[in-house]
């Protein structure tokens, strides 16, 4: 693995240097889209809806649309916001690991100590471990602010961002309104039920069957020669797209572009200049 982050965990005067991985990776198959009468590839523009033209990364802003009004925020617009940079995983406080609610957990890292010794390392992990304390802390990661909490996952320690309060919804439904009256028998049969299917969670027991056949499927094509050359499902345009900088223009609008660029160098009045725009429309034609 390679890490993504390097900082210290500070809480008082105690520093202990880290580096920050990733925990976790997606496993889906990476489909595209292509024609189904051809195997073409099904390209996406970045089109302007005002005049319809295909418009490059450099000329393009971020937006806030509120429903009503869009207000356009700029690159120099989010520049001038401050920056998130420092590299100090601060604890907030330190809280029994039962209150931080799982539905709260958002990305998961790995943190390794960065440091010839790992004394620090361990000490903070064994506290946390021995005291079945979550530190809650505040870091920033890519100039964002982050809310994380800080827990023993094994021998390392796991550093779990959490999503802000108000991005968790209330779940307040109608149907619970009237509860229902549940007898102790119903209780009790309920727990035999659920007594029979009791296990230990054992993860490597679990697959993902959807992409395991799906990846049988894409070998089975494979071995029976049902398949295309990758080169040739990008077809004869794709070369000249990336030339012009992903400009793709059909031909009406290369016709507008030649007569406006021949209008341009025509002469200097209006009159004089009809004759040539008349002759070059009829060439198409």
């Amino acid at each position: 693995m390679r890490s993504i982050w390097k900082g210290a965990i500070t809480f008082g005067l105690v520093n202990v240097p880290v580096k920050v991985y990733s925990a976790t990776e997606d496993h889906d198959i990476s489909l595209h889209q292509v024609h189904d009468a051809d195997g073409g590839r099904i390209r996406y523009q970045r089109v302007c809806e005002i005049d319809g033209k295909v418009v490059e990364y450099a000329h393009i802003d971020k937006a806030y649309d509120d429903g009503e009004r869009t207000v356009i925020i700029t690159s120099d617009d989010l520049a001038s916001l401050p920056a998130e940079k420092s590299r100090e995983i601060d604890v907030v406080e330190f809280v029994p690991s039962e209150q931080v609610d799982p539905i709260r957990f958002d990305r998961s890292y790995f943190l390794e100590p960065d440091s010839k010794s790992s004394k620090a390392y361990v000490l903070l992990r064994r506290t946390l471990e021995e005291t079945d304390r979550t530190a809650i802390v505040k870091f920033a990661l890519r100039q964002k602010s982050r809310l994380a909490a800080l827990r023993v996952h094994g021998d390392v320690l796991l550093l779990q961002t959490l999503l802000w309060d108000d991005e968790v919804r209330d779940a307040k439904f109608s149907s619970l309104d009237d509860r229902p009256t549940v007898s102790a028998k119903e209780l009790e049969m309920s727990a035999r039920l659920v007594d029979s299917y009791s296990s230990d969670f054992e993860p490597h027991k679990f697959s993902d069957d959807y992409q395991v056949q799906l990846r049988q499927l894409i070998d089975a094509k494979l071995e029976a020669g049902d398949a295309v050359d990758t080169e040739s499902t990008f077809g004869e345009s794709a070369n000249d797209s990336e030339d012009s900088g992903g400009e793709v223009l059909d031909l009406m609008e290369a016709l507008r572009q030649s007569v406006e660029k021949s209008r341009a160098k025509g002469s200097d009045t209006s009159k004089p200049a009809r004759a040539p725009r008349k002759s070059a429309a009829k060439k198409p034609a």
